[in-house]
């Protein structure tokens, strides 16, 4: 039996849990069905794969995500959910610090400004979009003239369809697609895990696998004020995946989904994707008040209360921005 284990929308990952994992990175227009097949003796049909993408979510705080019942019950990680924690959260309740469970939905606590995106349909647009180029124009006129057609198809598409619509460069410009998205503004907290526990081992584990911790967290998603019926969700397995077993996961990577393959569970970046992190970021980490110094300036939690809780979130961004251009 194939298992799915979910996080988001545009990218999909496989990989073999084994030390040497075979891993890889494909977007839904363009599933390997033929490698699958042949490595691994799988043939998902497109309705296997459309449940796969409408069951994924992304969040707009920055981070991926999964529908796990059929009343708008959504999982995601306990640091992906740590803006929303901060916000919802009190000078008397830390829910950052203490975790957060909803023992009724009478009890969910409505977010403030998360939105969730399901991606329903894509469309190729590369001819539209490398067509509006005028011959001989300049490389900036080029590009400028790319993204006034890129805004005329959103637009478009918004106005036609009424879903979030957005043009995703691909492979550096080589496709590009539409991608629509429903979206969701009406999300409330269900639970969250401490810090202590989702946080445990540190920063650095977030990027490693397996993780000895529990980086938790469930919303739940609202419709005209009731529960979202969903249709397409993950259902729970009790015996998890078995050593070796074949596991496929949807996730999100920023607003484009990339092409990688990588060792031991390590997910490797793309050339463009380090060369932005190395040219992009040295100043900041240079910068003589760099974020990684702001939890000595404020000290313990219990000594300082608002000031640690307030920019904790960030920090924690922060430090995994500087843990990525390393």
């Amino acid at each position: 039996m194939k298992r799915i284990w979910a996080a988001a929308a545009l990218t999909l990952f496989i990989l073999q849990l084994s030390l040497t994992a075979d891993e890889g990175m494909w977007t839904f227009d363009n599933p390997p069905r033929k490698q699958w097949k042949e490595r691994y003796n799988f043939a998902p049909s497109d309705q296997w794969l459309e449940n796969v993408r409408l069951a994924s979510v992304r969040l707009n705080d920055g981070g991926s995500g999964a529908f796990v019942s059929p009343n708008g019950l959504l999982m995601t990680n306990q640091h992906v959910a740590s803006g929303q924690l901060q916000k919802v959260s009190t000078p008397e309740r830390d829910h950052t610090l203490e975790g957060f469970y909803a023992r009724s939905r009478e009890e969910e606590l409505k977010c403030p400004d998360l939105e969730i995106n399901v991606l329903v349909s894509f469309e190729n647009v590369t001819k539209q979009v490398q067509g509006a180029v005028k011959p001989g124009a300049p490389d900036k006129e080029a590009n400028e003239q790319r993204k006034a057609m890129m805004a005329t198809i959103e637009k478009e598409s918004t106005d036609k369809t009424g879903l979030r619509s957005e043009v995703v460069k691909l492979y550096s410009g080589s496709e590009y697609w539409l991608y629509r998205y429903k979206k969701y503004t009406d999300i409330r907290l269900v639970f969250a895990a401490e810090e202590q526990i989702a946080f445990f081992g540190g920063d650095p584990d977030n990027f490693t696998y397996p993780r000895y911790d529990l980086d938790v967290a469930f919303f739940r998603v609202y419709e005209n004020n009731q529960p979202l019926k969903t249709e397409h969700y993950f259902k729970w397995s009790a015996a998890g995946p078995a050593d070796g077993e074949f596991v496929i996961l949807s996730a999100i990577l920023g607003r484009r989904a990339v092409c990688s393959r990588s060792r031991n569970s390590n997910i490797s970046v793309t050339s463009e994707t380090r060369f932005r992190c190395r040219s992009g970021l040295p100043g900041v980490t240079r910068s003589p008040r760099t974020p990684k110094r702001v939890p000595r300036r404020h000290g313990a939690r219990e000594k300082f209360g608002e000031a640690w809780r307030i920019p904790s979130s960030g920090l924690w961004a922060s430090r995994k921005g500087f843990k990525t251009s390393e």
